[in-house]
């Protein structure tokens, strides 16, 4: 493409940045409908499959583990073929296999499918959705400059808390009426459509617009992969996740089981949770960006998330079987499980910033990658290990483990070094804008 071309080109365009924001967080919302909403027909999947609680782990934590193997791979694909043949190829796969499950894997009133395709399906799921997580923030990289970057990358991180809010309301009401062939179907319709979305909007940026001093720096910058301090962070991040996850996959059966709890009241919850992360993962990364203090803030939201998950469980350890009998008990257990997901899903945008700036635009893909490979990795964990902590001491056990979890991330998260970095980061942006 000429010069005189791309200056009149419509991708050229400044305001096109927000078009490709648009896309990615299309094309996570629609995979985090699959990925988050399952979870919340965890109750009616028990009982459509004839699940144990142990195998309903198992099998909810297996698109985790799919999308765990196949972040980083999906990464380096991402760096070297660049963002929109990735999103392309994993969304327009993701629809196929969901229509699969469909045909396959949904069960009826009359035939109940093997277990092995439900695991399967969703294994596969994993495996192919889990293209547009790297693919989606290398894009915001490359389009946004630094000081938009936490707030776009936070705006991308809302699709996540978005399709599980969608999935919490739209996909038990489905299962529940229409059952699980439509739920997939629906699942699959979301991906294709996202899939369009990315081909008119997702390109790379124009070349002409990178600067040569940024391009030089990439270069001479070590890989991602041989990064102590990207592998902290990604450990931190993976780390904290886990009493996230244990909210998003057991958080309807706690309040079912435990809480006595209504679908109305359990619905309702999640959607609280997810909208909430959502206007927090906003709020903060504009936050950020306007005070550059991403540390000081990821410390706050994991000293907040011990607390929180401390305090539920031992709420549940005090309430024991009087919560059947006590609705301002009951009330308690809801409000806190919605401040305790709202809290621990609050610092994705920033962490995900933070960690994309320390590896550098043209090696997002590959440090995102990684993080993912970490998130989903625990993903796939703390489901499958929730049953186990219950069969030894019960609810209070699991939320108490939540909170150790928070615990250990800190310190890998957000180094005590780190916290007076915010003034040096002023100082280095000052410097590169005066040369």
């Amino acid at each position: 493409m000429s010069q005189s071309t791309l200056a009149f080109s419509p991708v050229a365009a400044p305001r096109h940045r927000w078009k490709v924001l648009a896309a990615g967080v299309a094309a996570n919302a629609a995979f985090s409908v699959a990925f988050s909403g399952i979870p919340m027909t965890a109750v009616l999947m028990r009982s459509g499959y004839q699940l144990d609680n142990a195998t309903l782990g198992l099998v909810l934590g297996l698109m985790g583990l799919g999308i765990a193997v196949s972040e980083l791979p999906w990464g380096l694909l991402t760096d070297r073929w660049g963002d929109r043949p990735v999103l392309l190829t994993g969304l327009g796969a993701t629809a196929l296999a969901l229509v699969a499950m469909a045909l396959w894997a949904a069960p009826t009133a009359q035939h109940i499918p093997a277990l092995s395709w439900l695991a399967g399906g969703l294994l596969l799921v994993g495996l192919l959705g889990g293209s547009v997580n790297g693919a989606s923030g290398r894009a915001v990289m490359t389009w946004f400059a630094d000081g938009e970057r936490g707030l776009a990358m936070s705006i991308r991180q809302t699709a996540v808390p978005l399709g599980g809010a969608i999935g919490a309301l739209v996909l038990p009401f489905l299962a529940l009426h229409w059952g699980f062939a439509a739920l997939y179907g629906v699942l699959a319709a979301l991906c294709a459509a996202s899939a369009l979305l990315c081909l008119a909007w997702v390109h790379e940026p124009p070349s002409a617009n990178r600067a040569p001093a940024a391009r030089a720096a990439a270069g001479a910058r070590a890989g991602p992969l041989r990064d102590p301090r990207v592998w902290r962070i990604v450990a931190g991040i993976g780390i904290l996740c886990a009493p996230q996850f244990a909210v998003l996959s057991f958080g309807t059966v706690f309040l079912h089981d435990f809480g006595h709890a209504g679908l109305a009241t359990i619905t309702a919850t999640m959607v609280v949770v997810q909208a909430g992360a959502m206007a927090m993962r906003v709020w903060s990364g504009r936050w950020t960006d306007r005070h550059r203090n991403r540390p000081a803030y990821l410390r706050a939201c994991a000293l907040l998330s011990v607390l929180l998950f401390a305090g539920l469980g031992a709420v549940a350890w005090s309430g024991g079987e009087n919560v059947a009998g006590s609705w301002p008990l009951r009330a308690l257990l809801v409000g806190l499980l919605a401040a305790c997901g709202i809290c621990v899903s609050a610092w994705h945008g920033v962490a995900y910033t933070e960690l994309a700036t320390l590896a550098g635009a043209a090696r997002a893909g590959t440090a995102l990658g990684m993080a993912n490979t970490s998130v989903f990795a625990v993903c796939f964990i703390t489901p499958f290990s929730i049953p186990h902590l219950l069969a030894f001491q019960g609810w209070p056990l699991v939320w108490c483990a939540a909170s150790a979890c928070a615990l250990v991330a800190l310190p890998l998260l957000v180094p005590k070094a780190a916290l007076p970095e915010p003034q040096a980061k002023v100082s280095n942006a000052a410097l590169r804008r005066s040369t």
